[in-house]
């Protein structure tokens, strides 16, 4: 049966399900032209829409990832986009590395590089434009995800120049972590010379990469529980991560997943300064995941804040958060679309918000893509808090 919107400080502008394909992952807006990563499930690699008129997105360009791969990651900067190639499941053939797209058209892209990680393929990119792109990637020789610098000079030939990985992870080392336990790496959220980096059940890394061809360890930080460490987010200017531990199982069925706050004043001796309270509801025991995923990162050109910060909870939709006390969060909106029929369940991936304080999240399902706009009060407290 379907459930109706629930909602609190948001409101929805437009939808779209992406032509039918619409297990929405990654979504990033660059000026009229909105990029979403797909999934995998069905096939559709990369969807570009035209959201000038946001009430209406409307699919401009698809193209389906390559056999037994997805390419559920995307990045733009510097007029490039950027999309992952990695094994989806246990595809036998399937494609492993990066493409780089110029975007002389935004919604024509051409290939014009390709970065071969080897092994099994790119996970999650971050690239906000400039020199150096950071990834996780399972390289020849390793089973699971470590942490990859990749030089962009020359675009059409993107080049390896530093890697990190937990100690015991690659085929000659002897594991280092409790049997049950996975380490490895998922991505990486840079601040000057800092890499703030979720390391699964490890919990955080925070790496010096003043010398990006040898990343060295500043700190580690770990709690209990811990498991699926996913998004270390900086806040600028006030020492403080906000870090999302991805909930990976539905029904939560080996036990919650938070968000926390951690200070980093201190950057050799981190501290979790507070755990946000779960949303309230019946959320656990409705079906499929109920737990945080993702943050919006605070990307050059979108909205940013140090104090508002926006976090997707799967089933429980998109938060939105005021972090302004650091030791007593609070959240202050949320927004849950309406569950299409027969679907099990929402499933909230993804969140972008842009410059003028729209909201882009994605339904990893198949309820593709909405356009969220926050109501007056949400809205007054985002520009009070915009840096």
């Amino acid at each position: 049966m379907s459930r109706p919107e629930d909602a609190n400080g948001l409101r929805l502008l437009g939808h779209s399900r992406l032509n039918g394909y619409g297990d929405g992952m990654q979504v990033l807006r660059e000026g009229d032209a909105l990029y979403v990563g797909h999934f995998g499930p069905t096939g559709m690699g990369t969807s570009i829409l035209d959201v000038s008129d946001v009430t209406n997105p409307t699919v401009v360009r698809q193209w389906e990832a390559p056999p037994g791969t997805h390419t559920h990651k995307v990045q733009v900067a510097d007029g490039l986009l950027l999309v992952n190639h990695e094994q989806f499941r246990s595809g036998e053939d399937f494609s492993a590395g990066m493409a780089v797209y110029d975007l002389a058209d935004p919604f024509d892209p051409k290939q014009i590089g390709w970065f071969d990680s080897t092994g099994k393929g790119v996970h999650r990119i971050v690239w906000t434009g400039g020199r150096y792109a950071y990834m996780s990637a399972i390289p020849d020789r390793f089973e699971d995800r470590i942490w990859v610098i990749v030089d962009m000079d020359d675009p059409t030939h993107p080049v390896e120049v530093g890697r990190w990985w937990w100690p015991g992870q690659r085929d000659d080392e002897e594991p280092t972590w409790p049997d049950g336990r996975r380490f490895a790496a998922h991505h990486a959220l840079i601040d000057g010379d800092r890499a703030y980096l979720g390391y699964n059940d490890a919990g955080m890394v925070i790496l010096d990469i003043a010398d990006v061809t040898a990343p060295q360890v500043v700190s580690k930080l770990t709690w209990d529980p811990v498991g699926d460490t996913h998004t270390c987010m900086p806040l600028p200017g006030r020492d403080l991560l906000v870090v999302t531990d991805e909930e990976t199982h539905d029904k939560q069925a080996v036990g919650p997943h938070f968000v926390r706050i951690v200070d980093i004043s201190d950057d050799r001796n981190p501290e979790v300064v507070s755990v946000v309270p779960e949303p309230e509801g019946d959320f656990a025991t409705r079906g499929l995941r109920f737990g945080p995923h993702n943050t919006h990162e605070n990307r050059p050109g979108s909205y940013r804040s140090a104090e508002v910060v926006f976090v997707t909870y799967f089933n429980a939709g998109l938060r939105v958060y005021d972090f302004a006390d650091p030791r007593d969060p609070r959240e202050i909106a949320h927004w849950i679309p309406q569950l299409p029929e027969g679907q099990p369940d929402i499933q909230i991936n993804d969140v972008f918000v842009a410059d003028d304080g729209l909201i882009y999240v994605t339904d990893r399902w198949a309820d593709g893509v909405y356009v969220v706009e926050p109501e007056p009060a949400l809205r007054a407290r985002m520009e009070e808090a915009r840096l």
